[in-house]
């Protein structure tokens, strides 16, 4: 039986998403999520699809600047939006200061996780500039203070299955103190 506009009522619409710098238009069926859109329609592979669920923060991008699981949003919800992956991030052949972290501190073992690491990274560190603070902060009224329990908080949304998590703190202090 067909139903209108596709199977079970899918329908489709043309977004435009700034990628990595690069204005890109692209029809989706309005129930795919952002890590699809960007993986399977404009194959960008650098999020990665974990458990699909955002608990793991494989696919973590900076969506307009800021930190999000790209496999919890439906891609139509950010038509126009500037969406940073961790290619993105870098400057030509010059590693972004994080990613440079990571490689030094050997922070990235297998390296499934590390792209949104890095971004949840650049995002937490982002915030953390900009003095809001997390469930760990404990004078709200003083600037936050990057602490490891500070970083821990913030990065708890990445998980890493090889365990590189005292190597991902290593780097992540590195970027903060370049």
């Amino acid at each position: 039986m067909n139903h209108p506009g596709g199977p079970r009522g899918a329908r489709h619409t043309k977004i435009v998403l700034d990628v990595d710098g690069e204005h890109r238009t692209l029809d989706v069926d309005t129930r795919t999520t952002l890590l699809d859109a960007l993986r399977e329609n404009l194959g960008v592979t650098a999020p990665k699809k974990g458990c699909d669920h955002g608990q793991c923060g494989s696919c973590t991008v900076l969506l307009d600047g800021r930190r999000a699981t790209s496999c919890l949003t439906f891609a139509v919800a950010h038509d126009g939006a500037r969406i940073t992956t961790a290619h993105g991030l870098a400057d030509g052949d010059e590693l972004h200061a994080v990613a440079q972290a990571f490689v030094e501190q050997d922070g990235l073992q297998c390296g499934y996780c590390t792209p949104g690491q890095i971004c949840s990274a650049v995002g937490m560190l982002d915030e953390y500039w900009s003095q809001h603070p997390s469930i760990v902060t404990e004078d709200l009224m003083a600037p936050p203070e990057l602490t490891d329990d500070e970083i821990r908080e913030r990065m708890s949304g990445n998980l890493c299955r090889c365990g590189a998590y005292t190597n991902i703190l290593a780097a992540i202090r590195q970027a903060a103190e370049a």
